[in-house]
């Protein structure tokens, strides 16, 4: 499903975690990784060949955790701003995946600082499927340390869905997954309550029955292809907070698109597919927008 991935590595312990726990993409069918890095300058010359000097020796050391595990790996050094590097690279070497690490701990108020700078960045702008692996920052004996987040992906699937052409392609990939292994998938749409209740709550029940309908026709496909364990939830209420709720039953993975209706409302003000990628404390696999 996902040959050729890139990982995105800042050689924090971040993404040491995320490289320590590799076995977790045998389950997604990675066969090739991109060991990527940005130096994050442009036109110094002199400066960028000091710099990629310093980090390849850490670089190397994680490209070949990589190979010890049996992927076939390259490292690949940009000089300029990692999220526009990343996004560059990926479309260069047509990657089936961007891997980007992440953490639980909330450095300050703004959810920004929940994923990271680049994180962010690329999580706004990204052309390929995004895998945001989630890590945990502990404390041992006084220090902050990063516990890995080594699972297998396929065991238990949350599939969020606005019936956008968006979401319509991420379930393609649920698919996928289902037809590599995954028995247990949850399918879930909520009802915006902000949009119902002002002038359409009358319309709830015949809003259920349409969508309920949509997901039966969603599981379904998802039961030829070898799931044994489907079920369906339609919440009333924040999209984000119930799938947030949701995500706390023991799921592994949250498959989404990236964006949905009113793409460029959402740009602005945070669509639900952000707001879950910042907040969830599990990986979330989201698929791009068409632009």
């Amino acid at each position: 499903m996902f040959k050729k991935i890139l990982i995105a590595s800042d050689l924090s312990p971040v993404s040491d975690s995320v490289i320590t726990c590799m076995k977790g993409f045998k389950s997604l069918g990675v066969e090739e990784v991109i060991l990527f890095y940005a130096l994050g300058i442009r036109h110094l010359d002199s400066l960028k060949y000091l710099i990629k000097d310093f980090v390849e020796p850490a670089l190397i050391k994680q490209q070949n955790t990589i190979k010890a595990e049996g992927f076939n790996t390259t490292l690949e050094i940009a000089p300029g701003i990692p999220s526009e590097e990343i996004k560059r690279v990926a479309q260069e070497k047509n990657v089936s995946l961007i891997v980007v690490g992440s953490h639980g701990e909330s450095a300050a108020s703004h959810l920004l600082f929940r994923i990271g700078k680049v994180t962010s960045e690329v999580l706004h702008s990204h052309e390929k499927p995004l895998l945001l692996i989630r890590t945990k920052v502990t404390e041992v004996n006084d220090e902050k340390c990063v516990a890995p987040s080594c699972v297998d992906f396929k065991e238990k699937i949350l599939y969020a869905t606005d019936f956008s052409d968006t979401a319509h392609r991420a379930f393609d990939y649920a698919e996928r997954i289902v037809e590599d292994g995954c028995k247990n998938v949850t399918l879930i749409h909520v009802q915006d309550k902000t949009k119902i209740d002002t002038h359409l709550k009358e319309k709830l029940e015949e809003f259920n029955r349409i969508d309920i309908e949509r997901l039966e026709m969603l599981k379904e496909r998802l039961v030829k292809k070898g799931a044994t364990n489907v079920e369906i939830k339609i919440p009333y209420g924040n999209p984000t907070q119930e799938i947030l709720n949701e995500s706390k039953n023991g799921y592994t993975l949250i498959v989404m698109g990236s964006q949905g209706r009113g793409f460029i409302k959402e740009l602005f003000l945070g669509s639900v597919s952000h707001n879950i990628a910042r907040s969830a404390d599990m990986s979330v696999l989201l698929m791009p927008a068409l632009r």
